[in-house]
């Protein structure tokens, strides 16, 4: 468990049931993608990411009206905490503190002069509200990206840092600081000056990443780098796709860094060679469906499918259960140690069977 080996000590914050920092497990977010006055298709979207394993969605709030969408997103039985992105607007940051929102995502530099900060600061604190600054290369100020010449990993940090000091002016420190760049190397470089700089929790994530595996491999890098700083509290993979394909790209970044108990099923299987004698491309993929159709893809297990006898029962001792497979059989084998002989034809029920009692333990 790298991350939390070396984990960078942050402020924790409240949001709503949710903790934020310090020893609170990462959180994963996601945002809307739906009309927010569209208030049905709004909480049937939060649903389904809630349903997924997400922590905290964000929702845009673009017009005071808008706002008025989280008392029926509360009526519905939404029970993950709701952040307002706001931009420009301070009266509508106003009034989602009055409506109840979990937390307020700003850029302090585009909502007015410091009165209308301080304003903000005042309602959030009031009312126990966290404030997010948000960060990122197409949002610098003239003064920084003057002096720097370029949305650089330097200028990006004194921008959030410059933001967090206006908080600050006005006593609030319940803060959640995001730089969020396109560029990954900028991202990762952008965070770790900040992650030097301050003690505030960091939300990773990099933006505009694309959509399908060109996005979850820039993300992959970006978060995943970072968090193996043991720099992050909370994160968001940002893709071009349904939103709640992003909660499943958090959690595959998340178990591919070792972050146990967050981060459910981990199944590891080997690349395939001239020793394999099981057709185990095929036997890997019909055991995933398997494991995402009797809901047991949240167990936080290890299981190993390995090709051969050789090298599979050692290669896997950090598994939970797992197979080397043979001419029409397989080993099954727990923690390293060989079980029995399986027929080939039921290893996936078997493994199956494996996961729910480990299942059943972790429940006791």
């Amino acid at each position: 468990m790298i991350y939390n080996n070396i984990r960078r000590k942050s402020r924790e914050v409240t949001v709503g049931n949710k903790k934020i920092g310090g020893n609170a497990p990462l959180a994963i977010q996601s945002m809307t993608n739906t009309d927010t006055l569209d208030a049905v298709a709004t909480v049937a979207q939060i649903k389904a990411m809630e349903a997924k394993g997400c922590d905290i969605v964000r929702v845009s709030v673009p017009s005071l009206e808008a706002a008025e969408t989280i008392l029926k997103i509360k009526e519905a039985g939404i029970l993950i905490p709701i952040v307002a992105d706001i931009h420009f607007d301070y009266k509508i940051a106003l009034r989602c503190a009055e409506l109840g929102f979990d937390k307020i995502r700003i850029n302090p530099g585009n909502i007015g002069d410091e009165d209308r900060v301080k304003a903000v600061c005042d309602a959030c604190r009031t009312r126990g509200i966290p404030i997010r600054v948000g960060v990122n290369s197409g949002s610098l100020e003239k003064h920084i990206l003057r002096k720097h010449g370029a949305p650089t990993p330097a200028a990006l940090c004194e921008s959030a840092l410059y933001h967090v000091s206006l908080l600050e002016k006005f006593d609030f420190y319940d803060t959640v600081i995001s730089i969020k760049a396109s560029t990954v190397a900028d991202m990762i470089e952008a965070n770790r000056r900040l992650a030097d700089a301050c003690q505030y929790p960091l939300h990773l994530g990099v933006t505009e990443a694309g959509g399908g595996n060109r996005g979850l491999i820039k993300s992959s890098i970006g978060i995943g780098s970072l968090l193996c700083d043991g720099i992050g509290d909370t994160l968001r993979v940002s893709l071009t796709d349904d939103p709640t394909e992003e909660v499943d790209a958090a959690k595959q970044i998340l178990q591919a860094v070792g972050i146990e108990g967050q981060c459910g099923l981990d199944i590891v299987s080997c690349p395939t060679c001239a020793r394999t004698k099981i057709d185990l491309i095929p036997l890997v993929k019909c055991f995933e469906s398997a494991v995402a159709k009797e809901g047991l893809s949240d167990v936080p297990v290890k299981v190993a499918l390995m090709g051969c006898v050789v090298n599979g029962p050692g290669e896997a001792r950090e598994a939970d259960v797992g197979i080397a497979g043979g001419i029409g059989e397989a080993v099954l084998f727990r923690h390293g140690e060989i079980v029995e002989k399986i027929p080939e034809e039921e290893i996936i029920s078997r493994l199956i069977a494996e996961i729910r009692i480990l299942k059943d333990k972790l429940a006791k």
